[in-house]
């Protein structure tokens, strides 16, 4: 393994999902480390989901050492259709997966190794991180939370850039523009508690991470 790989490894699309996990995961109760070689997770971003091949999955779950595999890839639009793209890309080292995500999310052992997928946001919808983001708004920031969402969909409407599968990102980042301090990025939003990581909307994620990883 690389020096900075442990034994349970978490292959994602993106920085801000590498960014975002070991905040989360602190916030409920679980100590992540101080820095990458100290993690209790390696986090690998993969730059989009289609760079999570079946060669790379071979690679990961047959690195020396290896004892924990997860995936955490966005639904985008449509959450079983992307599904379907990782179960392909999984099928030639992993078999036996089912037609659909459990909506809990994937874990199985493989060759004694375990082995999950995680779907953002919630296995089920479309979506993406911050769909999943959207789940933490606080209940005092619910107000300003729904005028956010209204101000992007308006902008969307006279002419703003952003594509339409981008909505979700639209909005979150607007609600961060409107806080104390205005425009944190999101991982520092859950760090400083702009966001509530607690939410019970949060919580399948967290479990499912705690019980892959056995945390």
């Amino acid at each position: 393994m690389a020096k900075t790989d442990g034994p349970k490894k978490l292959l994602v699309e993106g920085k801000d999902d590498e960014r975002v996990i070991p905040e989360l995961i602190e916030k409920n109760g679980i100590t992540w480390g101080e820095n990458k070689k100290e993690a209790i997770i390696s986090i690998q971003e993969c730059g989009g989901y289609e760079n999570i091949t079946s060669d790379l999955i071979y690679t990961e779950l047959q690195t020396r050492g290896r004892t924990h595999l997860g995936l955490m890839v966005d639904a985008d639009d449509d959450a079983s259709l992307r599904w379907q793209s990782i179960r392909m890309a999984c099928l030639p080292n992993i078999g036996n997966l089912p037609e659909q995500i459990p909506e809990t999310g994937l874990i199985i052992s493989t060759d004694g190794k375990k082995f999950g997928v995680w779907i953002m946001p919630d296995n089920i919808i479309q979506g993406m991180l911050e769909t999943f983001l959207g789940y933490m708004i606080p209940e005092q920031g619910e107000y300003i939370w729904q005028y956010a969402q209204e101000v992007a969909r308006e902008a969307k409407k006279k002419g703003a850039t952003f594509k339409d599968s981008y909505l979700d990102k639209a909005e979150i980042y607007t609600w961060l523009a409107w806080q104390d301090e205005p425009g944190r990025q999101i991982h520092q939003a859950i760090k400083y508690n702009i966001l509530n990581p607690q939410n019970p909307k949060v919580q399948g994620f967290i479990t499912w991470f705690k019980t892959l990883y056995d945390l």
